[in-house]
C-alpha cells in the first residue's frame, strides 16, 4: 500500500476465498456451447453476464420486438395518458395484418388490457398495430418514438421500424438489447409481467395458448416472448426464476421449434447448475480503513454501500480475490455515505465485478494543530528526500 502527500491509487488484496464444492455432475465453466447463433444470458440477482455470443450484433428480432410495443403501452398507462380500461379503435390496416393474430375486427373496441393480453399471449400482429396507432397516430410515428425510447434505455443496437416485428430491413435489435428490455420490464413493471406468462387468452370466441415454451415445465420459466421469421430463425427472449435467483436470456437463429425448446432448457440448466451464489457482505460491512489527509481523524472506514452477492463457478477448489481500490490519502472533509472507492472482485474465467465502497463515518477537517503537523511532516519529508538525492 502506497501513501504520500499527493494522491496515489491504493490497491490492497483483502480476501481470498474458495468456493464451496457442488455435486460432481456440474459441468466445467466455459464448457457450454450454445447452438444458437446469437445469445445473451444475464443473472439479474447479481448483475453477472453469464454468456454473450454475437450479443451486440443488430439482427431481425421478429416478434420479440413486441416487448418494446408492450413497454410503450405500459408507460402510457403508468404516466396517466390512459388506463387499462381505455378503448382502442381497430383500423383496416390493423385488421389486415397477417401472421400471428388476435383476430380483431374493425367493429371491436378492445381495451388496453385486452391488447396487452393479445400481444403477450397471442403475439397478435393486429394488436400491436392497434397499440401503435392509438399511441402515436401512425405506426411510422410510433416506430420513431420507440427507437428513441430504446436509445434512452441503453439499447444502442436497436432500430424499430414497426410495432410487430414484421420483416423490414431496418427493424433490428441485438440480443443484449432484448435482455436489457426484458430486465427493464421485469424490474419496473411487475404489475403487468404476469400477463406474459398467462397460459391462454380468448378473444372473439377464439382461444389461443401462450406461444412461450416451457411455461408448464416446472423449471421456473415465466415469460417473455418468442419470435420467428426466416431471417431471424426460431428465437426466444425468456426469464427464469429458481429459488432466490432470476436470469434473463435472449437467443436466435435456430432451425425449428424443437431446437428452440432444447436450447432454452440447456441454457436454464447450465445457468442455475453451473454457478453458485456467494455473499460478499451486507450494507455497512467494513472492507478496509483508509488514511485521511488533514482530517479531524486520521482514517475513515470503507464499507459496502449495499448488500452484495456474486456468482462463482460451482466447482470445488475454485477461488476468487477481492481488492479494495481508492485514491490515497482521502482529503477531508468526508461525509458518511460518500463513495470513496471500490471493492473489485476477480473470479477466474468470469472477469471482474466492481462494488462501490462508501465512507462509514463523517470526517471533519482538522484544526490548526492538524494542519501544522501535516505541514511539518511534509517539510521533513522534503528535507529527507533532498538529502537522499544529494547522497546519490
Amino acid at each position: 500500500m502506497r501513501m504520500g502527500f499527493g494522491h496515489a491509487l491504493v490497491t490492497s488484496t483483502i480476501i481470498s476465498v474458495t468456493a464451496m464444492a457442488v455435486p460432481a455432475q456440474t459441468q466445467v465453466v466455459g464448457g457450454f456451447e450454445p447452438r444458437a447463433t446469437s445469445v445473451y444470458v444475464r443473472d439479474l440477482t447479481t448483475g453477472t453476464v453469464l454468456l454473450e455470443q454475437a450479443a451486440d450484433v443488430p439482427l431481425p428480432p421478429a416478434s420479440m420486438s413486441k416487448l418494446m410495443t408492450l413497454l410503450m403501452l405500459f408507460e402510457a398507462i403508468e404516466d396517466g395518458r390512459m388506463t387499462l380500461e381505455t378503448p382502442f379503435t381497430v383500423s383496416e390496416r390493423a385488421h389486415a395484418m397477417g401472421g400471428s393474430r388476435m383476430f380483431l375486427e374493425t367493429r371491436d373496441r378492445p381495451t388496453a388490457l385486452d391488447l396487452i393480453r393479445g400481444i403477450a399471449v397471442h403475439s397478435g400482429n393486429d394488436a400491436t398495430v392497434v397499440v401503435a396507432e392509438g399511441l402515436a397516430g401512425t405506426e411510422e410515428a410510433f416506430a420513431q418514438l420507440a427507437t428513441r425510447r430504446a436509445r434512452e434505455l441503453g439499447m444502442r443496437n436497436t432500430t424499430i421500424a414497426n410495432s410487430s416485428g414484421w420483416p423490414h430491413p431496418d427493424h433490428l435489435m441485438s440480443k443484449r438489447d432484448l435482455g436489457i428490455l426484458a430486465e427493464h420490464l421485469i424490474t419496473n413493471y411487475p404489475q403487468y409481467y404476469p400477463y406474459l406468462s398467462e397460459r391462454e387468452f380468448t378473444w372473439n370466441g377464439i382461444t389461443q395458448p401462450n406461444r412461450v415454451p416451457l411455461l408448464n415445465a416446472g423449471i421456473g420459466l415465466d415469460g417473455l416472448k418468442t419470435g420467428f421469421t426466416s431471417a431471424a430463425g426460431y428465437s426466444l427472449t425468456g426469464s427464469v426464476r429458481q429459488g432466490d435467483r432470476r436470469i434473463v436470456f435472449a437467443f436466435g437463429g435456430l432451425g425449428s421449434e424443437r431446437e428452440r425448446i432444447q436450447e432454452a432448457e440447456a441454457i436454464i440448466n447450465w445457468a442455475f447448475r453451473q454457478f453458485a451464489k456467494v455473499s460478499i457482505g451486507t450494507a455497512g460491512d467494513l472492507m478496509a480503513t483508509a488514511p485521511v489527509w488533514l482530517g479531524e481523524t486520521s482514517t475513515v472506514p470503507l464499507v459496502l454501500a449495499d448488500s452484495a452477492d456474486i456468482l462463482v463457478p460451482a466447482i470445488g477448489g475454485r477461488s476468487f480475490e477481492a481488492r479494495v481500490v481508492y485514491e490515497s490519502p482521502l482529503p477531508a472533509p468526508i461525509s458518511a455515505g460518500e463513495t470513496l472507492g471500490h471493492l473489485v472482485i476477480s473470479v477466474p474465467d468470469m472477469g471482474d465485478t466492481r462494488l462501490p465502497l462508501v465512507a462509514g463515518a463523517d470526517v471533519a477537517e482538522g484544526g490548526f494543530a492538524v494542519r501544522a503537523q501535516a505541514s511539518a511532516q511534509r517539510l521533513i519529508s522534503m528535507i529527507i528526500g533532498s538529502a537522499r538525492e544529494a547522497m546519490n
